[in-house]
């Protein structure tokens, strides 16, 4: 299992051998709506944070009222439910091993069998990362069968926010087409069952884009390229499904670079191209929109405004071009998005005379973000939105817009009010996860991306938005003095601090008054000990951590505190800690409230970041140890033995809960292992037997980040995923 403890913006070069792609045997899954009891006899549902990822892709089905669907680069894909206006998750099927199949590449419709959509999974295309697979269902997603591919996709690459590279052929059901990074143009003509790599003319490269976006124009198929120089082609077709050619005419120099997006209007019988210098969502500076009038092959430019100009502040006006949609009820009306706008901000533009004239929507825009209040990100008013590369236009309501941006997608239905249609889509990336003991908030949580959240309810996104004073893009550290459970700290990546602490429980922030100089570079995990008289901060295998006597004031550097390793605070001796030394395998304990560190058990497994230590509560000195494959470990003496558990094949993340009516032991939750199924599981006999408490259509990808039950609810427990948010199940 590959590390997965990077934002989602990160960007990634890819690099795989070229292959050919080949059926393997099916296997089926089955997609689950929201709050429905899993076999196992609990009910599952998202906690609700309200989008907070990159929606790569957006697409309304053709010849069907109210049916679309959504695709993310890191947590899945979805299905518009009009009953229940809310968004209705395809891929929590997808298990521990499948990981990798969380990030949808692509997604495609049968416009002439509206039950039919097809989807290509792949996250990555490193060496490191599986390869991709494409699921097809005959009934809109609540059923799958399956096919591996020998190739790997990008979902959470750079151009993740390019067009679909998925295409059912315009003139037969049966054939599809499927653009790869780096394996040129694949073909299926049994609906997805099985594939083949076909004659391209452009040839593929180890770390390049290949087809951007598939777009079907009356009965032919026209193909984007991505790795042109600028000077040589990047526009394909083809018009009896075998021979390619390059579309003449077509647009060249460094503002026609990239096809990203590409939408045909029927009526006119022209297709429009939005194109930038670089694939996007980062990186773009320069663009331009085209039209290609198909019946004459005449090229025209309609680029709403070119970039490259000054903003009033002095600053670059650089962007490139990203998503358009063409309004199926009105020849010529259609609108485009530019990306990657950062001085002006993004905007969308719309035309309804095939692009003469434009208007920019943002200018006149009202935004409505009460039901999702971190879109704010900790100022007075949201901003219309960045990295917009997915725009849909309902083909059935011409004044009904969205799109998608790095942490939400908006919609209109009238021009002018936009609010979040976001409802059901949960992304984030979370790492940490408290449940206090009392107040108001039954879950604070820190994320990749959108720091810490305080749930005030776990149904309505936090009315708080995310944690400010200061503002985190992603949290690294989260802790809860346990006798003292108002007082919570808090450190992440921030431009204005890296640490903060709380007196009301999380609802409210002040910034340490100074930090350590490496916190700015490498701010890492944090710890309070349990009277919160002491702050323990590490800041990764470079640096040495810090200490603090008086709430964040000032600073002395430890030691003997093993660096790279994350402090772990005794829950009811505040003069002890501990830490694991990933690094050599041993545990390290204080006595002297974190001033000197020694160590004690000597000789676990080392060498794996992810290996996690707890501390149960309510106990001194009895210490958990979660060493992923080589199993679970306990420690009854305050780490200076420890005892593998018998019961435990692997063990990746653990937790402690509310006991079970008559126990004596807080309930112990696990992501791990009990024989060869990675899974979620429950002890209410401290580890003596365990019941698994999810099932397989409630997997979620990688969740191995962190697991905590409710000290005040039995049974009920909150698990991290890797892009779909914090998951929380309660026996139904």
């Amino acid at each position: 299992m590959r590390t997965l403890h990077i934002s989602r913006r990160a960007v990634l070069a890819g690099t795989a051998a070229a292959a050919a792609a080949v059926s393997l045997p099916l296997s089926q899954g089955r997609a689950q709506a929201a709050a429905t009891p899993a076999k196992s006899g609990y009910r599952w549902r998202n906690v609700v944070q309200g989008g907070t990822g990159f929606i790569t892709g957006v697409l309304f089905h053709p010849s069907v009222r109210g049916l679309a669907y959504l695709r993310t680069d890191i947590g899945g894909a979805y299905r518009w439910d009009d009953r229940a206006d809310r968004w209705i998750p395809l891929t929590d099927h997808l298990g521990w091993d499948d990981w990798n199949l969380l990030g949808v590449e692509a997604m495609a419709v049968d416009p002439a069998h509206p039950n039919r959509v097809y989807l290509s999974l792949g996250a990555y295309t490193q060496s490191w990362a599986g390869n991709g697979a494409v699921l097809r269902s005959d009934d809109r997603g609540a059923t799958w069968k399956r096919t591996d591919l020998s190739v790997k996709l990008g979902a959470n690459e750079d151009g993740r926010g390019c067009g679909e590279r998925l295409l059912v052929d315009p003139g037969d059901s049966d054939t599809l087409w499927l653009g790869s990074r780096h394996e040129g143009l694949l073909k299926s003509t049994d609906r997805g069952a099985t594939w083949k790599a076909v004659s391209f003319p452009a040839a593929p490269s180890a770390t390049g884009q290949g087809v951007t976006l598939l777009v079907a124009v009356g009965r032919s198929v026209y193909a984007g390229w991505g790795d042109s120089d600028g000077t040589s082609a990047n526009l394909y077709r083809t018009s009896d499904g075998v021979t390619w050619e390059t579309v003449p005419g077509q647009p060249t120099g460094t503002a026609a670079k990239v096809p990203i997006r590409a939408a045909y209007d029927r009526h006119t019988r022209e297709l429009y191209v939005t194109y930038a210098n670089a694939p996007g969502p980062n990186g773009q500076s320069d663009g331009s929109v085209h039209k290609l009038r198909t019946t004459s092959g005449k090229w025209t430019e309609v680029t709403p405004v070119k970039p490259g100009g000054t903003t009033a502040d002095g600053s670059a006006d650089s962007f490139g071009y990203g998503g358009v949609a063409v309004d199926a009820r009105r020849p010529g009306t259609l609108v485009v998005s530019t990306n990657n706008r950062w001085s002006l901000v993004d905007t969308l533009y719309r035309t309804t005379d095939g692009g003469r004239t434009w208007t920019s929507l943002k200018d006149r825009a009202v935004l409505d973000v009460s039901e999702t209040p971190y879109l704010k990100w900790g100022a007075d008013k949201p901003k219309f939105g960045w990295w917009i590369q997915a725009v849909g236009l309902d083909p059935f309501d011409s004044r009904h817009i969205v799109y998608g941006t790095g942490a939400t997608l908006y919609g209109t239905r009238d021009l002018k009010h936009f609010a979040p249609q976001i409802r059901g889509v949960e992304e984030a990336s979370v790492r940490q996860l408290i449940s206090p003991p009392t107040g108001q908030a039954h879950l604070i949580s820190g994320s990749g991306d959108i720091g810490v959240m305080y749930h005030e309810r776990l149904t309505a996104s936090p009315s708080r938005g995310m944690a400010s004073n200061p503002v985190f893009g992603t949290s690294t550290g989260l802790s809860l003095a346990t006798a003292k459970p108002s007082y919570v700290v808090r450190a992440g990546w921030g431009d204005h601090g890296n640490g903060a602490s709380s007196n009301d429980g999380g609802k409210t922030w002040t910034p340490f008054k100074t930090q350590p100089d490496p916190a700015k570079s490498a701010p890492g995990p944090i710890a309070t000990n349990a009277d919160a008289s002491v702050l323990l901060w590490c800041f990764g295998t470079a640096n040495p951590a810090h200490r603090s006597t008086d709430n964040g004031a000032t600073w002395t550097e430890i030691s003997t505190f093993p660096k790279g390793a994350a402090p772990v605070a005794d829950p009811l001796d505040p003069t002890r800690c501990y830490a694991f030394d990933t690094t050599t395998g041993a545990l390290f304990a204080s006595t002297d409230s974190g001033q000197t560190f020694t160590a004690r058990a000597t000789g676990l497994s080392s060498g794996d970041t992810e290996f996690q230590l707890v501390a149960a509560p309510g106990r001194t000195g009895d210490l958990w140890l979660s060493l992923k494959g080589n199993g679970l470990y306990r420690s009854t003496d305050g780490g200076a033995t420890f005892t593998k558990v018998s019961s435990c094949h692997a063990s990746h993340t653990l937790g402690f809960g509310k006991a079970a009516r008559g126990a004596s032991y807080p309930a112990l939750y696990m992501v791990g292992a009990t024989d060869t199924i990675t899974a979620v599981y429950r002890s209410d006999d401290e580890a003596k037997t365990w019941t698994r408490i999810n099932d397989d259509r409630h997997q979620w990808g990688w969740t191995g980040a962190a697991i905590t039950g409710d000290p005040r609810v039995y049974g009920r427990v909150y698990i991290a995923t890797n892009g779909r948010g914090v998951q929380y199940g309660e026996p139904a």
